[in-house]
């Protein structure tokens, strides 16, 4: 389940929002981004000691301030309720290996052939050394 889509099924339900310097927020969600940026209405900040209070009608918290999110479990029902009917979220895995991606599915075929690690030829500026006994290469290093 992915946190965005939490969000959004959260949508016009109440959750407490606690932030990264210890202040909480309570109030019901209006709306979210894909940084975790939320709208609140209705919210009752409580202060990071908890002894002091204030009533907004709305607020705006940016999503790197924020340290955890608490939401009813009937909005984590829904959500999971949600996936199951769409079929195992982002196309499933079924859908990848058809098309030829995910973890060792076909690559991409280009002109200048593969371009990842696993080079057979020495690394970038330095020279092949032979073996004076075998004529074997000499002196390669691995790259990690």
């Amino acid at each position: 389940m992915l946190p965005l889509s939490l969000l959004k099924t959260a949508q016009n339900h109440p959750m407490l929002v606690e932030l990264k310097n210890g202040e909480t927020y309570n109030g019901h969600l209006v709306s979210c981004d894909n940084w975790m940026n939320i709208n609140l209405r209705e919210v009752i900040c409580t202060s990071r000691d908890g002894d002091k209070f204030w009533r907004m009608p709305e607020c705006y918290i940016r999503g790197s301030t924020i340290k955890y999110l608490r939401i009813p479990d009937e909005i984590i029902d829904m959500v999971k309720e949600d996936v199951l009917s769409k079929g195992r979220g982002r196309g499933g895995a079924q859908q990848n290996k058809q098309q030829g991606k995910g973890r060792g599915g076909a690559g991409r075929v280009g002109v200048f052939g593969s371009r990842g690690r696993g080079l057979t030829g020495p690394g970038r500026g330095q020279q092949q050394m032979q073996d004076k006994k075998s004529g074997k290469p000499q002196g390669m290093k691995n790259q990690h």
